[in-house]
């Protein structure tokens, strides 16, 4: 399979919370195919509608975001890296999860301290960068029409991508842009989530994911962190 970005995620291992994500959304990275959506009643927009957006990820936490691969580098030398970095680097737990708004959509977020996670985002985004292609001005100009802070127009220039380091925030994103809705669907998705929310919250993996060029994001590999200690970028 023929892949355009790569990234690295944080996804749930096989299991519940897994299980809901690929019905939740109607995408299983795993198969690399859609699946039937989950019933859920008094949603107040179709299902496919509110999942559209983050559909083509998958159910995931971003740890190192979507990049092209640099010109002389290649997808081989970028698995083998990442296996490796995977066995230096320690599991992370954490309080829990919890589901929350977050502007106009749903996600879930990290209940308590996220230092340790961020601490290992920063060692994967540090490591992995020499596969990272240098972003082209089309790619720069989306960027900043979110009104980057001087901070993020550094992180972008420095690293490809404006949400990383000290601007990292953990989240698993689970719709849209819901405008008003957002109460009335938070009210309808919590009974399907809150009893398969984590609680501590244990990142015992990474996967390196890879999008084709339909746009969708496949699993290409996922690797347990087996190492003593995660390093601190910072």
């Amino acid at each position: 399979m023929q892949f355009q970005r790569y990234g690295v995620y944080y996804t749930p291992h096989p299991g519940a919370l897994a299980d809901f994500g690929k019905s939740w959304l109607g995408w299983d990275p795993v198969a690399g195919q859609t699946v039937a959506h989950l019933a859920v009643e008094s949603l107040p927009q179709k299902i496919s509608e509110i999942t559209a957006t983050p559909r083509k990820y998958g159910l995931h936490g971003t740890i190192k975001p979507p990049f092209f691969l640099a010109d002389d580098t290649d997808a081989d030398g970028l698995a083998m890296c990442f296996e490796a970095l995977c066995t230096t680097l320690a599991p992370v737990t954490l309080d829990g999860l919890f589901l929350t708004q977050l502007g106009n959509f749903i996600a879930l977020k990290i209940d308590g301290d996220q230092t340790p996670l961020a601490e290992l985002a920063d060692t994967v985004v540090l490591e992995l960068d020499p596969f990272r292609a240098t972003p082209n001005e089309v790619e720069l100009a989306r960027r900043r029409k979110a009104n980057l802070s001087t901070t993020q127009e550094a992180l972008l220039a420095k690293w490809g991508y404006p949400y990383v380091m000290e601007e990292f925030r953990f989240h698993i994103t689970l719709t849209g842009d819901l405008g008003r809705d957002v109460e009335a669907t938070m009210e309808a998705l919590d009974p399907h989530i809150a009893p398969l929310l984590p609680r501590p919250f244990k990142v015992e993996s990474l996967t390196l994911v890879g999008e084709t060029h339909d746009g969708m994001f496949h699993e290409i590999h996922r690797h347990a962190l087996t190492g003593c200690s995660a390093a601190k970028a910072r």
